[in-house]
């Protein structure tokens, strides 16, 4: 509960009257106090009343990508049965606020209003709780309470088709090693036929050639298995404009083009940051996916994480395709991702936001200096032919 200057003003001047009035044995002034305490009173038992409202939301969609339009619908409804709210009401969201009209909301009515959530930028924006505002005739006391659970909406970074894939690894028995778009069991060779053996290898009519039983033995091919490892200290992207890392902002939007590009062809796609994740569960509710993480992700001030991550990396071995994707400071740790070339045959770097093209080192890495994800997203065909 908040007392309005106005509401000070006359407590004042209640407390001074009666002062005045038993000092100087005015009567009337007492009168006067008295009477400027019992409005100050008065208008503190109309604010403190509690009306009971429900309010729900709908965002239309909850998950956009960046600058794409979403809109989230609050409906307000009275659940009271004997009084009209009278009230002043604006709903959170994300910096903003939005006024709720709910003035003279009579007993099981409901109000609704629809207004855009602003998708801008990447990120979570929360949309509540809505503020309620009761205040008395004479504008004395007002209090504010909450109502309805804050609703995330989720903006993703923007995602740029990738029109291929990379290849993955096919690996005979007898240890050849072949480069094969998607996983698949391919014919290899034919061998005599030995006890316990499935009858559906049999080839048939070679076994009726030949006398003998032949079966058939077939490559075992691995789909290609992609990591993508996103950069996500402070120390790897020093410039800021608005408040904002730009090359960050690029670098996710290469990561979430690389993961649809893989979910659309069925590849299996693990994504790692290099610094710890913040606990997003405990604000905003359990992650879906890849993409919400993408969409909560920030900075770390973990400067030095790269070394642990590249040692976990080397020792999971969770693929054999590693994207990393860092900004322009970020090419000073190319050395400990040179090094995971032993575990993971293809490794590319993407460089977002550098002024000047990184030069060729001794790493051996394929390295995409890149302004921004729609770039890198235009030079992908080139880059996956590692």
């Amino acid at each position: 509960m908040g007392i309005t200057a106005r509401g000070i003003g006359l407590l004042v001047a209640a407390v001074v009257l009666v002062g005045a009035g038993f000092r100087f044995a005015y009567p009337e002034l007492t009168l006067l106090g008295a009477a400027a305490g019992a409005a100050v009173g008065y208008a503190a038992l109309v604010a403190a009343w509690r009306p009971r409202l429900t309010v729900t939301r709908h965002a239309d969609p909850d998950r956009v990508a960046r600058g794409e339009s979403a809109s989230m619908t609050v409906t307000v409804r009275n659940a009271g049965r004997l009084r009209s709210a009278n009230l002043l009401a604006e709903d959170r969201c994300g910096e903003r606020t939005v006024p709720v009209p709910v003035l003279r909301l009579r007993p099981g009515r409901d109000t609704e209003v629809r207004y855009e959530v602003p998708t801008h930028r990447r990120g979570v924006v929360p949309v509540g709780p809505l503020r309620v505002t009761r205040r008395d005739p004479l504008g004395l006391v007002a209090l504010a309470r909450p109502y309805g659970a804050v609703v995330p909406v989720w903006v993703y970074p923007r995602i740029h088709p990738l029109t291929a894939v990379p290849t993955g690894a096919g690996r005979s028995l007898d240890g050849r090693v072949d480069g094969v778009p998607h996983g698949s069991i391919t014919f290899d060779s034919l061998r005599e036929y030995v006890v316990g053996d499935e009858l559906r290898r049999v080839h048939w009519r070679t076994s009726a050639r030949v006398g003998e039983l032949m079966v058939r033995e077939n490559v075992d091919t691995s789909l290609p298995r992609l990591v993508v490892l996103l950069d996500n200290r402070v120390a790897a992207h020093p410039q800021r404009v608005g408040g904002v890392a730009e090359s960050f902002e690029s670098a996710c939007e290469a990561a979430a083009s690389v993961v649809t590009a893989a979910h659309r062809a069925d590849l299996p796609v693990v994504l790692l940051f290099v610094a710890a994740e913040p606990d997003q569960e405990a604000q905003t509710g359990p992650a879906l996916g890849p993409l919400d993480r993408l969409a909560a992700a920030d900075l770390s001030d973990d400067d030095n994480a790269v070394r642990a991550a590249t040692t976990r990396l080397r020792q999971d071995r969770l693929g054999d395709t590693l994207i990393f994707l860092t900004g322009p400071d970020g090419r000073d740790e190319l050395g400990h991702v040179g090094a995971l070339r032993g575990a993971y045959p293809s490794v590319v770097v993407g460089v977002f936001g550098a002024a000047e093209p990184t030069p060729p080192g001794a790493t051996g890495l394929v390295v995409v200096d890149a302004a921004d994800g729609a770039q890198f997203a235009a030079e992908w065909d080139g880059v996956r032919r590692w």
